[in-house]
């Protein structure tokens, strides 16, 4: 253990040493860099004014069916129904591009990307061909604590050399590498595919944290940086067959192969803390057929290094300049901490999602429009195992090229939902991945899975909270700013532009329940003035938001981008209008709606 200790010791001083000596090369490279001038826009003429204007449709399509109330069938669909997850139609919106939605006065959050995250983002049917889209092997997972941290170490010394290389480049050839504008020669392409590389083989905190820093808005980072966040969000490596085998061995025991009929062992997707497998076990259904399932599969030693890699992690950030200041980076790595230590405890996951599926199952809403939650085989599960029902069908985001109505029910129950679990529950589940809404095209179904990031919510926080979505709702600004300032999102001495900018953002937040007429999520460019006010609160937020909104705006994004992914064309302001009318409130403040 000394030896060891003493060696990381050693090689954590080494790389400091080439870090300083790099960052010193860079630094004198820098002082004699001159970026050359932009080059001279060629000048070309407006296009002609059309000779006839467009004919345009002035009535939407009708939305304002309320949510179905009769119950389709949910029972497995046949064979000849089960399909693999399609082609997502080219997107023709601006609003359905990678944009931040709620700012992090409001957490800064962008189109959550469908292979962002969790590795359940997708279920591929084993009845189709069981090879599509399986996983190679990748690199084996680091570990251990030391082999994390030389990684890190690694990774700090690259970014350092490539920092040298970079800057000696300007000097010596006048401008900077291909495709890297930033003044900073730290941020060039070279690094970036690092960063990314790096990341993506380290697993874990690392990537978890990586992918959170990669959903803040892409026009304020260079765009080598933007590069390789893009990178980090296609998820991780599928870890080598030996480690998998060792991990099923440790968790399952070493009959682990008996456990099922037949497994999978090259995974159909992989993200930042685990990946998922098929397989068919012996339990039975109501059928008498023997059950598909998903496993999910944690990488080895990434939950014992969380705290490890998160200090490293900052580390870096602090040293490249990876996040602004306003961002509060430690306040974000604080909150990611804690969620990274829940969702690497699938034991959690497994009650998290029984209580959700317990909730589901007994809410009217919810079973006329066939939402379900899959069923837990709790002697299938340990803390780095999961075994859940497999659930046919593919990623939400596909039944945007499905009919108007089908898009709009669908839009307007995640609405109900996202707004059921905060303000009634107080239980949510907060991973805005699409991949987590699977979707049967052939029932209607729409089945909930990964519930790793599902946390509770105070009734204080819930009870304030309402109150400025129902300002906001409103445009009322007096109620929007004193209950602002009464759950520290302000301190009371912002200037006029944070100011100005936190009440607009809020009466863009509550746009889609302006009116009680539905409302084109997709047609609003909802997003894009969402994403108007983000360097502003880069610049002049005085305050961190509440610990709660991390989590809480992270998934409100995802259920506006959904809605502008469907393509959805819903009346919303009746759905929170009941909510608001039925709540309790605590305290001590008049009811709005009494």
């Amino acid at each position: 253990v000394e030896l060891t200790t003493k060696g990381s010791a050693s090689m954590a001083e080494q790389s400091q040493q080439v870090w300083q000596q790099g960052m010193a090369v860079a630094q004198q490279a820098q002082q004699h860099y001159q970026p050359p001038p932009p080059p001279p826009q060629p000048y070309s003429a407006p296009p002609p004014p059309p000779s006839t204007p467009p004919p345009s449709d002035p009535t939407p399509p009708s939305s304002t069916t309320p949510l179905k109330n009769v119950a389709a069938p949910v029972e497995q669909e046949s064979p000849s129904t089960i399909t693999e997850p399609a082609t997502a139609p080219e997107e023709t919106s601006s609003d359905t591009t990678t944009k931040p939605l709620l700012s992090q006065e409001n957490q800064i959050l962008s189109s959550p990307d469908p292979q962002d995250d969790d590795p359940s983002m997708s279920q591929p049917s084993p009845a189709t061909n069981p090879h599509v889209d399986l996983l190679p092997e990748g690199r084996s997972v680091p570990a251990t604590r030391v082999g994390r941290a030389f990684g890190f170490a690694q990774l700090g010394a690259g970014l350092a050399w490539g920092a040298a290389v970079e800057g000696v480049s300007r000097v010596l050839g006048g401008q900077a590498s291909s495709s890297s504008t930033s003044s900073s020669v730290l941020v060039n392409d070279a690094n970036s595919d690092r960063l990314a590389a790096s990341l993506c083989r380290m697993r874990g905190a690392a990537l978890k944290m990586g992918q959170m820093l990669s959903i803040q808005d892409e026009s304020l980072l260079p765009p080598a940086l933007s590069r390789a966040l893009q990178q980090v969000r296609q998820g991780a490596e599928a870890m080598p067959k030996r480690q998998l085998f060792q991990q099923l061995e440790s968790q399952l025991g070493s009959d682990w192969r008996s456990k099922f009929i037949s497994f999978e062992e090259a995974p159909f997707a992989a993200a930042s803390i685990g990946q998922c497998h098929r397989a068919v076990i012996h339990d039975l259904d109501n059928n008498g057929n023997k059950r598909n399932v998903v496993v999910k599969v944690q990488y080895p030693g990434v939950g014992n290094s969380i705290e490890s890699d998160l200090q490293n992690l900052s580390m870096l950030v602090t040293m490249t300049g990876l996040a602004p200041k306003g961002l509060f980076i430690e306040n974000v790595i604080r909150v990611g901490k804690d969620e990274l230590k829940v969702e690497c405890d699938y034991k959690r996951e497994l009650q998290n999602q029984k209580r959700i599926q317990a909730l589901v199952s007994n809410d009217s809403t919810l079973i006329a429009n066939n939402f379900v939650v899959p069923h837990v085989f709790d002697h299938l599960c340990t803390k780095e195992i999961l075994t859940t029902e497999y659930i046919p069908g593919g990623t939400i985001d596909k039944v945007s090229s499905l009919d108007q109505d089908e898009r709009n029910r669908i839009g307007r129950t995640i609405l109900y939902l996202t707004m059921k679990e905060l303000f009634e529950w107080r239980f949510m589940q907060t991973d805005p991945n699409w991949g987590n809404f699977i979707y049967d095209v052939g029932t209607g179904t729409t089945g909930l899975i990964d519930f790793g990031a599902t946390r509770d919510y105070p009734k204080s926080f819930v009870d304030g909270y309402l109150r400025i979505v129902w300002a906001s709702a409103n445009r009322d600004e007096k109620t929007l700013m004193e209950q602002s300032r009464r759950m520290k999102f302000l301190t009371g001495q912002e200037n006029e532009a944070m100011l100005h900018a936190h009440k607009q953002s809020g009466f863009t937040v509550g746009e889609p329940f302006w009116e009680s007429t539905p409302f084109d999520f997709q047609g609003s460019n909802i997003s894009t003035r969402m994403g108007e006010h983000t360097a502003v609160f880069l610049r002049h937020r005085l305050t961190p938001p509440p610990e709660e909104v991390y989590t809480l705006h992270r998934k409100l994004a995802g259920a506006y981008m959904l809605c502008i992914k469907l393509g959805a064309i819903v009346e919303s302001r009746s759905i929170l209008q009941e909510f608001v009318e039925k709540h309790e409130f605590d305290d001590g403040l008049p009811h709005p709606l009494r």
